[in-house]
């Protein structure tokens, strides 16, 4: 007797981008929050919105390029 198991679709986003686009956005706001009020910290959180949306698109791509291979 062999129960067959269901195949679990792909997820639409990798959970790696997921955390990269929400560092990003977080990232954001907290640029947003320094810059408004005077602090120019605010530099250092624009660099990590840089890091990680190139992040973000790197798995986005890798994720992609996974599931076409299968």
């Amino acid at each position: 007797m062999s129960a067959e198991v269901p195949r679990q679709e792909p997820t639409s986003m990798p959970r790696l981008a997921l955390y990269a686009l929400v560092v990003c956005v977080l990232a954001v706001v907290a640029a947003v929050v320094s810059f408004a009020q005077g602090s120019w910290l605010g530099i250092v959180w624009v660099l990590l919105v840089g890091l990680s949306s190139n992040m973000t698109w790197y798995y986005l791509r890798r994720g992609r390029a996974a599931s076409s291979a299968e």
